[in-house]
């Protein structure tokens, strides 16, 4: 073996990175792929979440699957594509599936969550009664800007902008731009024109 190889930070850095975070982190979740870190998390349940490659998770994350609630059990699934960037703060709780598609940008402070806790019954706490759930997808190459919500049953598609403090409650078209509570579009990318434009739909 070269000495210079042998002694070389690069290849020490190799060796304590799979020692110390690429072999735990593989046995610990559903999957894991090369160069992604999940740094200082509240809440994660890794046996439940798939982690691309080049995936990074900042502090303070809640990452959370909900495989029992009330009486109930669940299978949750939750996939963050390869190039996923996720700010500090960052909460997900998920019964059923969500995936976050290839290079999507996320900031701080975003929700995202397949669970919703309905007020059937009025003489019991919301807390009590059992959850409903739909599965959410978010496209590749998204941007969800500061404070923004992704409610139950919502797929967004790629290329989209979801602005600061929005409330997404409907399904998104590919290239588009929404902002709001509830979020709306107010433009959409035009092929023909090569430009974003405003729309009639806010």
């Amino acid at each position: 073996m070269n000495i210079n190889k042998w002694f070389s930070f690069k290849w020490w850095g190799g060796v304590l990175y799979m020692l110390f975070s690429f072999i735990p982190n593989k046995i610990r979740f559903k999957e894991w792929h090369l160069k992604s870190r999940v740094i200082k998390p509240l809440i994660i349940t890794p046996k439940y979440i798939s982690i691309g490659n080049n995936v990074v998770v900042l502090n303070d994350c809640r990452i959370q699957g909900v495989d029992k609630y009330n009486d109930v059990f669940f299978n949750p699934n939750i996939i963050i594509d390869d190039g996923v960037s996720i700010q500090q703060e960052f909460h997900l709780t998920c019964a059923n599936e969500i995936i976050i598609g290839k290079n999507t940008a996320i900031a701080a402070h975003v929700t995202i969550t397949d669970i919703h806790h309905p007020y059937t019954d009025i003489n019991m706490s919301i807390e009590d009664q059992d959850i409903e759930v739909k599965s959410v997808c978010i496209g590749q190459d998204c941007k969800l800007y500061n404070g923004a919500v992704i409610l139950p049953g919502v797929t967004i598609g790629n290329h989209v902008t979801v602005g600061a403090n929005s409330v997404v409650n409907i399904n998104i078209p590919d290239y588009s731009i929404v902002v709001g509570l509830p979020a709306r579009i107010v433009k959409r990318y035009n092929f023909n024109t090569q430009n974003w434009e405003k729309t009639d739909k806010y």
